[in-house]
């Protein structure tokens, strides 16, 4: 039996975002194996007849010892099972899976999926990490990236080489099960709603730093999901987000694995993020129909027209998104109905699931040829 590994910071993730691309593998014949720190997700993908490996990785940590751990566990792991192919998603997979993976004679297909701060500060630890990223990619058989921005900056940096890059749509999105619902609640307050990991690159202080500007409005509330992220240095603390709730500025509605469920009963969804691969929780909600104001940065203006599907500010500036809020604020029910209507319209044409497991197969079947191309006379 044809054998591949999918590897990530957690099995959460992989069965969230990658359960349509398990199926789909399962189907042409192939045993999935999932490589990930174990958590309560593992007896979910096990039911569906995945193999569930645990693996030593510290997501958060930058301990080199234990990195070097990891690689070995990496390299171990892919000499017992040795999978026709690997795929490396989130940033330690892609660097130590990858070098573990070459070391065990593994083929590997990387996922690069968003910069994080690798790219948005020079600190030591962000050089460490784009030297790494070059050492690993030269392993790498392809290296998928989700916008054109991504693609090009590691081409520039000599991370990696363009004849090995190829662009995808994100993770793609079940636009079955992310479909426009109708509010199980009705109030008259409008809701804006922002979504992600609780730290500044996402623009959470513009987020609230916007809301104070236009404080004057009455019925309407601005909510927040999205988990702490302790160890990330630019972390917002849970001292932080009680003081914004006490201010009555921001209402914390803490995590939830039913994010459909939140997206159904707000009236936008803001991200103001610094960057973004391909933002997944902007392509979740325009395919609920629901307007957007995001930031005119690469990863988020991808999803978004500004004025079609929704509104975009400029990066890190409190006071444009405040005018974008506005904006969204001044118009009528139908308008904002039809700005919902042309999200989900493009993301079907263009992010849904189907599309990026049929790249994925498509490239899996076609490794040997990668790596070993037919030679003509």
């Amino acid at each position: 039996m044809k054998k591949i590994v999918i590897s990530i910071n957690t099995i959460w993730n992989i069965y969230n975002f990658r359960l349509g691309l398990i199926k789909a593998f399962q189907k042409e014949g192939y045993k999935v194996y999932a490589l990930a720190p174990k958590d309560e997700y593992s007896i979910k993908l096990q039911e569906i007849g995945v193999e569930c490996i645990d693996i030593f990785m510290n997501n958060k940590g930058t301990n080199p010892i234990e990195d070097i751990k990891t690689i070995w566990e990496y390299y171990k792991i892919y000499k017992k099972i040795k999978p026709d192919v690997a795929l490396h998603y989130t940033i330690k997979p892609n660097i130590y899976g990858t070098i573990g993976a070459k070391l065990a004679g593994v083929k590997v297909v990387n996922n690069i999926s968003g910069l994080g701060t690798v790219f948005l500060n020079d600190s030591i630890s962000s050089k460490i990490a784009r030297n790494l990223y070059k050492i690993a990619l030269r392993f790498s058989d392809k290296v998928f990236f989700q916008n054109p921005h991504d693609s090009e900056l590691f081409v520039k940096n000599k991370l990696v080489k363009s004849n090995k890059t190829d662009l995808l749509p994100g993770s793609g999105i079940d636009t079955k099960k992310f479909k426009p619902l109708n509010k199980e609640y009705q109030d008259s307050k409008f809701k804006f709603l922002f979504i992600a990991r609780l730290v500044k690159d996402k623009g959470i202080i513009e987020y609230v730093e916007a809301i104070r500007i236009i404080k004057n409005y009455t019925d309407v509330e601005f909510q927040v999901l999205g988990a702490f992220y302790p160890g990330n240095p630019t972390a917002i603390t849970k001292e932080q987000m009680q003081k914004w709730q006490e201010e009555g500025v921001v209402n914390y509605l803490g995590t939830s694995d039913r994010v459909s469920e939140i997206i159904k009963e707000c009236d936008c969804v803001v991200l103001p993020s610094y960057r973004e691969g391909l933002s997944r929780v902007l392509l979740e909600a325009a395919s609920m129909a629901k307007p957007i104001i995001t930031t005119d940065t690469p990863g988020c203006k991808d999803v978004v027209e500004d004025g079609v599907n929704g509104f975009l500010c400029k990066v890190k500036d409190a006071d444009s998104l405040a005018i974008q809020i506005e904006k969204m604020l001044n118009l009528s029910t139908k308008q904002r109905e039809e700005m919902g209507k042309r999200g989900r319209e493009k993301i079907i044409k263009e992010f849904d699931e189907k599309i990026v497991i049929e790249k994925y197969l498509e490239t899996v079947m076609l490794i040997p040829t990668i790596l070993y191309p037919i030679k003509t006379t």
